[in-house]
């Protein structure tokens, strides 16, 4: 299992800049998203990938890209998983967000499985994103890549409702506790999900928040990170405190949070 940071966790740094921080930090990866002063643009992956993911090596200068956060829309609604007609239009996009992918060396790609849309039930939802999911998974190259981030507000809010889609498409996921603490499940009900992990993101939580300072969660991370290698996971560990408009994280000091998580990790490896 090897570090990364999220570029979105620097709101006002460039992603030279990340990168230079990971550096710093002695972290060889960096996810990358449409977030921020550090944002990819997507527009232009989707007109040209082979030469966006040229231009996203020399941006990293060497380091490795762990991930690509995409989103198909604006923000958590816009052309989401669980809206009706859109995975025809999700597929052509998602086709050369993996070629991008590809000619990037990004090994994998997390999506959002949506919300439950006006009009919608939340078992309307699951069954919509199920079937766009499938649609989407049949594109050459997407089963070793794709992955979906079930998260607060999205219509996939428990483990049984992830393990659900997980059963009906074979997708598999990008893994943060603290989504799940956030609304009070315990670690232990969490715990089925890391087999079918395919990336994760560490942060502290606990019940009503979804990211706390490291000495203030709830997060057994050695218990977590045992967790993980029995179920032998051996990919990403994305760093992921954040400073953003969203769910109270803008009072945390991301910087602090980051090295903490990192020695936390470190210590249980024995680095």
């Amino acid at each position: 299992m090897r570090l990364s940071v999220t570029s979105w966790s620097f709101p006002q740094l460039t992603l030279r800049e990340v990168a230079g921080v990971a550096r710093a930090l002695g972290i060889g990866a960096v996810d990358v998203g449409y977030l921020h002063r550090s944002a990819l643009d997507r527009e232009a992956i989707l007109a040209d990938p082979e030469g966006e993911a040229q231009r996203l090596r020399e941006a990293l200068g060497g380091l490795a890209c762990a991930n690509l956060y995409h989103l198909f829309g604006d923000g958590l609604s816009g052309r989401n998983l669980a809206l009706p007609g859109t995975a025809e239009a999700n597929a052509r996009d998602l086709e050369a967000v993996l070629r991008f992918a590809e000619a990037a060396g990004i090994p994998t790609v997390f999506l959002l499985p949506g919300i439950v849309n006006p009009g919608q039930s939340r078992a309307e939802a699951a069954r919509v994103a199920a079937e766009s999911l499938r649609v989407l998974l049949d594109l050459p190259g997407a089963r070793a890549r794709v992955c979906v981030e079930p998260h607060v507000h999205s219509w996939a809010e428990s483990p049984s409702l992830v393990r659900g889609l997980v059963e009906e498409t074979g997708v598999r996921l990008a893994l943060d506790y603290a989504h799940f603490l956030c609304l009070g499940f315990r670690q232990e009900e969490v715990d089925p999900l890391a087999p079918h992990a395919a990336h994760v993101h560490l942060r502290q939580a606990r019940p009503g928040l979804l990211q706390a300072k490291f000495d203030r969660g709830t997060l057994n991370f050695a218990a977590l990170m045992g967790t993980l290698r029995g179920a032998g996971y051996d990919g990403f560990l994305a760093l992921e405190a954040v400073h953003q408009d969203y769910m109270g994280t803008l009072g945390d000091d991301v910087l602090t949070e980051t090295v903490r998580m990192r020695d936390a990790v470190r210590a249980w490896q024995g680095a």
